[in-house]
């Protein structure tokens, strides 16, 4: 008996009907996709290359540039400065899924992607494990830069884990933001530049580079509440480096709890923005 062609062919209709419902399928879409993304930079090595240089940029300028001009009672500032540095690059390293995402729909990938029977989040899943990746290795390189140049852990080894993996959920839960963000436009210019506006801000109005007490009050009301300044006290604490003269300066909950904060925001991001980043995918994929 002939089979008839269509029989063979996967639905148009987008990947929510044709999606396979079961949990072991859905890792394995998500595992997919997650390898795509890994090819793509193992065949685009300057993404990676650029995302390394960086950190060691801001490691080697903060540290030798302005250590002699910035006074951090009784603190080293290349102690103080290292958290910022790791909190600021994997926040901006959380971008490239806004612009990824946004690049894929301009170039007809997401079209392609319609017409597979997969999870409609597994290229979601696979494009934000990405940034976990790039994340996790500029983390790497940052440590390593950090000890060279002088910087010290001060706490447990437990404790010292617990600050790269606080860094490193924080800029995946952000990941979905920007995933969101990136299907909302349509040019990755369009994302960049919103990112960069929304993101620039946040990371150098905070306490990541100087302590927030010596900005002026306005600014340090905004600093005290930022979510990056949480991040960036959050590590501080879990590396030890926080300044013995500096605890207790800030009476803002935020400050006082910044490890409960940073976890409550990574929740908070992950509850509203996966839902709504699946979603939003789901639409633009059938239409």
């Amino acid at each position: 008996m002939t089979v008839p062609a269509t029989a063979h062919r996967p639905s148009l209709d987008g990947p929510a009907s044709a999606a396979p419902s079961s949990l072991s399928t859905w890792f394995s879409d998500g595992w997919v996709a997650t390898k795509r993304n890994m090819i793509k930079i193992k065949r685009v090595p300057d993404i990676l290359v650029f995302t390394t240089l960086q950190p060691i940029m801001f490691v080697l300028l903060f540290s030798y540039v302005y250590a002699g001009v910035i006074d951090i009672p009784g603190s080293d500032y290349k102690e103080f400065i290292m958290a910022g540095i790791f909190a600021q690059t994997v926040v901006f390293g959380s971008t490239y899924s806004g612009s990824a995402m946004a690049q894929d729909l301009k170039d007809g990938i997401i079209d392609r992607f319609r017409t597979l029977p997969m999870s409609p989040s597994a290229v979601l899943i696979g494009r934000t494990n990405g940034d976990l990746f790039i994340n996790t290795v500029s983390m790497v390189v940052m440590i390593g830069t950090g000890l060279v140049v002088g910087w010290r852990v001060r706490s447990s080894l437990l404790e010292a884990l617990a600050g790269v993996a606080l860094l490193l959920f924080f800029a995946y839960a952000l990941s979905w933001v920007l995933a969101f963000l990136g299907m909302c436009v349509r040019s990755p210019e369009v994302i960049n530049n919103v990112s960069f506006l929304v993101l620039f801000p946040l990371t150098f109005i905070s306490n990541a580079f100087v302590p927030a007490e010596s900005l002026p009050t306005p600014l340090r009301i905004f600093a005290e509440y930022n979510p990056v300044s949480a991040l960036v006290q959050s590590a501080r604490e879990l590396f030890g480096n926080v300044p013995p003269e500096a605890r207790g300066v800030s009476d803002a909950w935020t400050i006082q709890n910044p490890i409960l904060t940073v976890l409550i925001g990574i929740v908070v991001m992950l509850v509203i923005f996966v839902p709504l980043s699946i979603r939003k995918f789901s639409r633009i994929s059938t239409r």
